[in-house]
């Protein structure tokens, strides 16, 4: 019996699950830690945030071209680096996504049920992890319902604040100065760097896509095709929201604020749309967790098959064609987190792990670009592009707060002995 996932996925499909994993994080999430490290800054963090994700989006779309199973880079970077590399990947994808996953489950808990927001988290996982079991097809069709309803919301948040009185568009200031998040508002240019990072973690879903791609149909066309498309949506859509609570709140009180675009249209005169806002922070929520769950499944199908979990969690499902034990495993680690763990500093984590995962996905694409590697395409482009994205993950990563660079850079070094442990 064949051990090969089903292709199911084309280019809409594709792109609606790299939505799915990002609008979740970022709106609801990460704008106001941004704000506050980034104060008037906030859009050039934005900018920068999407740079480098253009950058990772397009070096591990080439990559997925030439490599189209699932993993993503942890197999980029065995195929082009090495065997550790391609670990180091993998470890640093699936430990940062597992945290990432109990932070959405718990985010989807205190908006629909705030007293009891850790038992409505683990029954998000519990009913979204039978989705998964059930097929990739039914998770797409699922992420799509998810994604119209964010972006409804999101499209009322932003005319509604646009709309209103206290709109001021003096309150966007981009200009630099001397100190990161003071009440002015005004940012250092490490003030940025820190808010893009932390930023990067609203943009990463994209890698959903490629770690899709032994369900995605003719992958040496539809990715290559769904990553940009999905990551200039987000960057719209980031880009009027980030702009419609500014012109509202001020880089001062967003920096503050808990709920940001809850706060946007309440200090707009909508309170009325409070409760919408509510339910699609909850939705988006959701979205993310599904294609988290749906990513890291598949990370660990790959990394299974390699030997470097155990090998049960390689098996597919005969009649649903998806990696059946891998996402039970995954799920019942993030219900037990969702559970019992405060991962409200998962953010800054997340994005360093992420960074990290990234930095090695440029790292294969240099050598895919470079004068007689296999496969190559000989392209300058492939290579700058892989440059830029290495510099800027190793920037951002390093520009995050002292805890999570620390606590990120600790987990990786885990990660290594683990791999040497192991090979010993």
């Amino acid at each position: 019996m064949t051990q090969e996932l089903r292709r199911t996925l084309g280019v809409f499909d594709a792109v609606v699950v790299g939505l799915g994993a990002m609008l979740g994080a970022g709106v609801f999430v990460a704008l106001g830690p941004a704000a506050g490290a980034a104060g008037s800054g906030l859009l050039w963090g934005l900018a920068v945030a999407a740079l480098v994700a253009y950058c990772n989006a397009m070096s591990s779309a080439r990559l997925a071209v030439d490599y189209p199973a699932s993993g993503g880079t942890y197999v980029y970077g065995r195929e082009r680096l090495g065997p550790f590399w391609g670990w180091l990947a993998g470890w640093a994808f699936v430990v940062g996504k597992t945290a990432s996953c109990a932070a959405m489950a718990l985010t989807v808990g205190a908006y629909v049920w705030p007293g009891q927001a850790h038992a409505v988290a683990v029954g998000a996982v519990v009913v979204l992890t039978a989705v998964n079991y059930g097929g990739v097809q039914k998770s797409a069709t699922l992420t799509r319902v998810i994604v119209a309803v964010v972006l409804g919301v999101l499209a009322a948040v932003v005319v509604v604040s646009l709309g209103s009185d206290a709109a001021d568009a003096g309150r966007l200031g981009l200009g630099l100065g001397t100190e990161a998040g003071s009440e002015a508002g005004s940012a250092s240019a490490h003030g940025v760097l820190q808010a893009a990072g932390l930023l990067f973690f609203a943009f990463a879903g994209y890698a959903r896509i490629t770690t899709l791609g032994e369900e995605v149909r003719d992958p040496a066309r539809t990715i290559p095709r769904a990553v940009p498309l999905a990551l200039g949506l987000v960057l719209a859509v980031y880009a009027c929201v980030a702009v419609a609570v500014l012109s509202v709140l001020g880089a001062g009180e967003l920096g503050r604020s808990a709920a940001p675009l809850a706060d946007a249209v309440r200090a707009a005169g909508a309170s009325w749309l409070v409760p919408v806002v509510r339910v699609g922070a909850a939705a988006a929520a959701l979205g993310a967790l599904l294609a988290l769950i749906l990513g890291i499944s598949r990370t660990t199908l790959a990394m299974a098959r390699d030997g470097h979990l155990p090998r049960a969690l390689a098996a597919v499902h005969p009649r649903f064609r998806v990696p059946h034990r891998a996402e039970l495993a995954v799920g019942a680690v993030v219900a037990v987190l969702a559970a019992t763990a405060d991962v409200r500093g998962a953010i800054g984590f997340s994005s360093f792990g992420v960074l990290a995962y990234y930095a090695i996905a440029n790292a294969s694409a240099w050598t895919v670009g470079s004068v007689g590697s296999v496969g190559s395409v000989g392209s300058r482009g492939v290579r700058i592009r892989a440059a830029v994205g290495l510099v800027g993950c190793v920037v951002l990563a390093f520009a995050l707060p002292v805890p999570s660079v620390v606590t990120g850079a600790a987990v990786l070094l885990l990660g290594a002995v683990l791999y040497a442990v192991r090979r010993r």
